[in-house]
């Protein structure tokens, strides 16, 4: 039962990541959306607001992962126990899945409207501004490190990281921590997002990709499958990497 309850909380806390991320980007993307054409600045400022109230309702659950790359780079380190992995990812996946599908239903009347195919995919998931699949998957490598490292460094500095902890202690849910994690992800938006739109998170990208794929979107057109796995691969890698380069350098001790 306890198990259950940090993978239902991982499962809310994700869709509550897309439903609020996602719901930003359909604000300024679909026709006669209040909030069309608002731009970057809102778009980056909403994903990090949703990943700040997302950790806010679930951190002292599950430690509020809402990121497969999370996760496993926690796993890697020692931070976070291999048995609760695939329970983690799974809810995940369902938890992005079901947030993009409350999106579709809160925007209901503006896809048939809206004429533009990508930008309709684009709710649901990234795409390059510059398709080259080796520059892309660097970016989101170099994009998910900062995130993890970002993360522990927050945790850190509430000294709130303990090994083998399920819930890390609560560690996003501590005071102002949610908001800095936020704010760390409104920072890579604006400095890293550019060329790829910044997944840094297999679930935000995958499961909304299932969820438009499956979905009856008016003139939807193509989920761009052979992108999808340039945002799993990259983020997946990046938490590996982020999280190493906190464990390695000692500044968690």
């Amino acid at each position: 039962m306890e198990n259950m309850s940090v993978y239902l909380a991982e499962f809310v806390g994700t869709a509550i990541l897309i439903l609020l991320g996602g719901g930003v980007v359909a604000g300024v993307s679909l026709a006669r959306s209040k909030a069309l054409a608002a731009g970057w600045i809102v778009v980056t400022f909403g994903w990090g607001m949703a990943v700040a109230m997302a950790v806010y309702v679930v951190g002292t659950v599950s430690g509020a992962h809402i990121n497969p790359a999370v996760t496993l780079g926690l796993a890697s380190i020692g931070e976070f126990g291999w048995a609760l992995v695939p329970g983690y990812i799974v809810s995940q996946m369902l938890g992005a899945i079901a947030g993009a599908c409350l999106v579709f239903l809160a925007y209901f009347a503006h896809w048939r409207i809206t004429d533009d195919p990508e930008a309709k995919l684009g709710v649901f998931s990234t795409a390059p501004g510059v398709r080259n699949p080796v520059a892309n998957l660097t970016t989101e490598v170099i994009g998910t490190a900062m995130l993890v490292l970002g993360i522990l460094g927050i945790g850190g500095n509430e000294g709130s990281v303990t090994k083998g902890d399920a819930d890390l202690s609560a560690l996003f849910a501590h005071g102002l921590a949610p908001l800095l994690v936020g704010l760390l992800v409104f920072a890579i938006g604006l400095s890293l997002g550019g060329p790829t739109g910044y997944a840094i998170n297999p679930a935000r990208d995958l499961g909304p990709r299932i969820a438009h794929a499956l979905l009856p979107i008016p003139g939807k057109g193509s989920s761009d499958w052979g992108y999808a796995w340039i945002p799993v691969v990259g983020p997946l890698v990046g938490g590996v990497i982020g999280a190493w380069i906190w464990h390695l350098t000692g500044f968690g001790t």
